[in-house]
């Protein structure tokens, strides 16, 4: 059973009361149940205008009979916000120097990333207040980057050529007031209709699209994620995927942006971590391969860094692949199961020479995921991974990244700061480093330990494993 006491401090101009919901998880009794040769790929998580919904987070501490909730009064003169997680950690461990906790800064072709630099995907589209207070949260936790979904049909949904960029001017401004990068995934929304059609059909007017967004934010936005797991049918008009025409319609793209705005970085959309080869999708590293295929071996205009997604699943973030696929009682038994799959899609990379461009991972965490009846459940609460455990394997990644993948590895978007109307029915929530609401907050312990790790330096003693 793993203990905590999480002491947290927290202001904000517009918030008088913060409420940090306490309770008690007990973890499975024994290891995960042994999982489907693939598990459900996660549905894109999209942007929608709704009535928030408050739905308390919890911080694991020692198992209590009745959560007890802890309000906290913010002093309006307070500083900004820090936390720690282990009151006895922070006072013995000082803060190191600079150094120490300043990642090396590589530069290739993406020169605005240091090697890792850290970032978060937000939910900034409908409401400037939360976005605000979500961009602060974002910036006192140490990231220097937000990610953050554009629909296409959000922008141009009414014809082509007729744009809306009102809620994107807003997000591009309120990110520069924060001193935060910003890194947008365009993509279209499958669920939804639209005039322009499907991919990569529709790849001209797509490439029309990004044109006009990166001239509109040169200088503004600095990088784009071309398209988002174009391995599964079901974002690829439900169509077999298509490597070679992924390849065709990010060719096309990468041209419109780098026209408008040539220090833009592109970056390829990250897939799905799979094994599945069927109608519905093609295994990830499959895919990549056939990428470099497509592109005769030579990815220069095509796209300056490549995008992986890199689910931890039952495993912690030092377990190889090797590991993973060996041990299916504990890790699923497939090499994707793994955090380092990654490095399996870096040596594709190695394969076909293209040794200095660097991998961005567009998607990365572990869920705390208790309903039994969820296809998620087993690599969750099912693993025994709770809210303090998902932190801990969060901060080893990053670590294990800064130890291990440098020059190649460049920003590492982590999941997610919510959206505020999601709730326990959705698979979401379970992955989040805050609990959704608005305009209370709910910090979670994974938020607090990475907090810490990238301001501080500090590794919680709830962590031994990475000291």
């Amino acid at each position: 059973m793993i203990r905590s006491r999480l002491t947290i401090k927290t202001a904000w101009p517009f918030l008088l009361i913060i409420i940090v919901m306490v309770a008690g998880a007990t973890l499975a009794a024994c290891g995960p149940a042994a999982p489907a040769a693939t598990p459900t790929p996660t549905k894109t998580p999209r942007p929608a205008a709704a009535t928030v919904t408050q739905e308390p987070s919890r911080v694991p501490t020692a198992v209590a009979a009745t959560p007890q909730p802890e309000p906290t009064a913010v002093p309006s003169a307070a500083p900004a916000a820090t936390a720690s997680v282990s009151p006895a950690a922070t006072q013995a461990e000082p803060p190191p120097a600079a150094s120490q906790v300043t990642p090396t800064a590589v530069a290739k072709t993406d020169g605005s990333m240091t090697s890792p630099d850290f970032g978060v995907q937000t939910f900034l589209w409908w409401q400037s207040e939360v976005a605000d207070r979500d961009l602060q949260l974002s910036k006192d936790a140490g990231f220097t980057w937000v990610k953050q979904l554009v629909s296409w049909q959000d922008v141009e949904g009414a014809g082509k050529g007729q744009y809306d960029w009102t809620n994107l001017d807003r997000i591009v401004g309120q990110a520069e007031q924060h001193g935060l990068k910003l890194i947008v995934r365009v993509s279209q929304d499958p669920d939804r209709p639209f005039w322009a059609g499907n991919a990569p059909q529709n790849a001209g007017h797509f490439a029309d699209f990004l044109a006009a967004m990166a001239s509109r934010y040169k200088g503004r936005i600095q990088a784009y994620q071309v398209w988002n797991e174009p391995n599964l049918a079901r974002e690829w008009g439900g169509r077999r995927p298509d490597p070679a025409g992924y390849t065709g319609l990010l060719k096309k793209a990468y041209a419109a942006i780098k026209g408008a705005d040539p220090k833009a970085t592109v970056i390829t959309a990250g897939m799905a971590p799979t094994g599945t080869d069927t109608e519905i999708a093609v295994p990830d590293v499959k895919f990549y391969d056939q990428m470099y295929q497509a592109m005769k071996g030579k990815s220069d205009g095509y796209f300056d860094m490549l995008g992986v997604h890199a689910a931890g699943f039952a495993a912690p973030p030092e377990v190889s692949p090797d590991q993973t696929a060996a041990d299916k009682p504990n890790y699923g038994g497939e090499r994707f199961f793994a955090f380092r799959h990654v490095e399996d899609v870096r040596k594709i990379m190695e394969k076909y020479g293209d040794k200095d461009k660097r991998v961005a991972i567009l998607e990365f965490g572990w869920t705390t995921d208790n309903r039994p009846d969820s296809p998620y459940y087993w690599h969750g609460a099912g693993a025994g991974i709770d809210e303090l455990k998902q932190g801990c394997y969060l901060l080893g990644a990053l670590k294990w990244a800064k130890e291990n993948w440098q020059p190649w590895i460049g920003l590492m978007s982590m999941i997610y700061m919510p959206d505020v109307k999601w709730t326990k029915n959705d698979e979401q929530y379970y992955w989040s480093i805050i609990g959704p609401g608005y305009p209370d907050l709910y910090l979670r312990a994974p938020y607090v330990i990475v907090q810490n790790y990238l301001t501080k330096g500090i590794v919680d003693d709830n962590c031994p494993q990475y000291k």
